[in-house]
């Protein structure tokens, strides 16, 4: 005869708060489980067996009748030592637990159960990791035949263009006699497609280095409304050709922490697509207003042929690259709105758009503003502080700096490049004209606003800073109401 080790289950897994035993003992038809069964039902061992049907009214109902069936089945085959039993409980505080139990049966001499001895674990947490695990699979699968379908897609317009290029190239190297108007045209045809094909491998290399994460972002302080107008002049071609008004409307006390390569592509692809797709003699709308108070929102917005219901759902998807021709026959690849997408959401911000086919489109996206910092400039140490502690009375966010030369100015205009400049004219080693000249020589695409203050009645001072756009007060340095409506009127309108 068989010896058996005798089983305490008191003194099994009790290092594991998630795992209890049982023994089941068929004389007196009771379980003995181990105090673990607190921390993973909520319930006692006592309290478990004064239930109706003991272990099995905490199961739940769905998994019940399965539960039974197998464990009858389990008994009756006495081929089989152990069974795996996965299923779902009910615990003490109505919440409910997934369990794996893992179950033995002790048999006599005539294979008839004697008792039956329960590993049981609670795999709640495990579960969530294995749905977590699947979802994120069945997403990585998604994307993976979605960039299979964008590759496919990708490389046809990667080479479509290229038999047009050479066929009209092979034309004019073999044709002799091509007439100079004929010559002209597929010249002007390769120049443009061999462009389009530019900008494309430019949006691709740009969209990889960000897919993977190659992209080292450096973020700093810039100008929007320079970096705007730096684009619009750069599209000053497109914009001539089809004589479009393009209007920008971005307060000059705007500045956003951004990546200047990327943020300067972000604006090149939006602007460069609301001018293809506006009609001759139209207008493109660059506008910036306060988002919240980390955030500045921008739209593009022109009045074109718009996008359909139907393509609307197109345009952000890797699967179904969507492009259309511009309203003079221009070419697209339809990258350029992913990775603009990419380029917001890689600055914290959300790009969304609005648009009626046949009425144009409106393209809106948020980008971090930058802290406003106004550089006070003095020679008087007790005179800067009085002025700072004024200013900062009325604007409390606005951050304050301060220098008591031109020199210590210039250093902390190259590393924090301020909203607002606030100066004497009297300055020493330089005074107030030679510190703006060289501030506007060095920060050319810059135009960070001056206020300052003159002692003097100068008819040729007053007029040489009126050449520079600086606002003029001439009183001794303190805070009134007119240098807080000129603080006003640069920073917040």
């Amino acid at each position: 005869m068989k010896k058996f080790i005798s089983l305490k289950p008191e003194n099994i897994c009790e290092q594991f708060p998630g795992i209890f035993t049982w023994v089941w003992d068929s004389k007196n038809n009771s379980m003995n489980f181990s105090g673990n069964v607190v921390n993973v039902t909520g319930y006692s061992g006592e309290e478990i067996n004064k239930l109706d049907h003991k272990w099995m009214s905490l199961i739940v109902n769905e998994d019940l009748h399965t539960y039974r069936r197998r464990l009858d089945e389990f008994e009756q085959d006495t081929s089989k030592e152990f069974i795996n039993l996965d299923y779902g409980i009910t615990k003490k505080d109505g919440n409910s637990a997934k369990i794996s139990e893992r179950i033995k049966i002790i048999r006599n001499k005539d294979n008839k159960p004697l008792s039956k001895v329960g590993l049981v674990s609670d795999v709640s947490e495990y579960n969530k990791e294995i749905v977590q695990l699947k979802e994120r699979n069945e997403y990585l699968e998604h994307l993976n035949s979605s960039k299979d379908r964008f590759l496919s897609i990708l490389s046809h317009d990667l080479r479509a263009p290229f038999t047009s290029i050479l066929g009209f190239s092979e034309i004019i190297l073999h044709e002799t006699k091509l007439p100079e108007k004929d010559k002209a045209e597929y010249v002007k045809f390769i120049y443009d497609s061999s462009n389009n094909q530019l900008r494309l491998v430019n949006h691709l290399f740009d969209w990889a280095q960000i897919q993977t994460g190659r992209f080292k972002m450096e973020i700093q302080r810039l100008h929007a409304q320079s970096i705007v107008h730096n684009c619009v002049s750069y599209l000053t071609e497109q914009i001539i050709r089809k004589n479009i008004i393009v209007n920008v409307r971005i307060p000059d006390s705007f500045y956003i922490d951004t990546d200047e390569r990327l943020i300067t592509k972000l604006f090149m692809n939006l602007i460069s697509n609301a001018i293809k797709y506006s009609y001759e003699n139209e207008s493109v709308e660059i506008t910036a207003n306060i988002y919240n108070e980390k955030f500045v929102e921008f739209i593009v917005k022109d009045k074109g042929v718009g996008i359909s219901e139907l393509n609307n759902e197109k345009i952000f998807n890797i699967s179904k690259i969507f492009t259309t021709e511009g309203t003079r026959g221009e070419k697209g690849s339809g990258l350029g709105l992913m990775l603009s997408k990419q380029i917001v959401e890689k600055h914290g911000g959300k790009l969304w758009f609005f648009s009626t086919e046949g009425k144009g489109s409106e393209f809106h996206f948020t980008l971090p503003s930058a802290t406003a910092y106004a550089l006070l400039v003095f020679d008087e140490k007790e005179r800067l502080d009085e002025l700072q502690e004024g200013i900062q009375k009325y604007y409390p966010k606005l951050q304050i700096l301060t220098a008591e030369n031109s020199f210590e100015a210039l250093e902390i205009i190259s590393a924090k490049s301020p909203s607002l400049i606030i100066i004497e004219h009297n300055l020493p080693l330089m005074n107030g004209l030679q510190l703006i000249n060289a501030v506007r020589d060095k920060h050319k695409y810059t135009r960070i606003p001056f206020i300052v203050f003159i002692d003097s009645e100068s008819a040729d001072l007053i007029r040489a800073y009126q050449d520079y756009n600086v606002k003029i007060i001439k009183q001794k340095p303190s805070v009134s109401e007119s240098v807080i409506d000129k603080i006003e009127a640069l920073l917040y309108s």
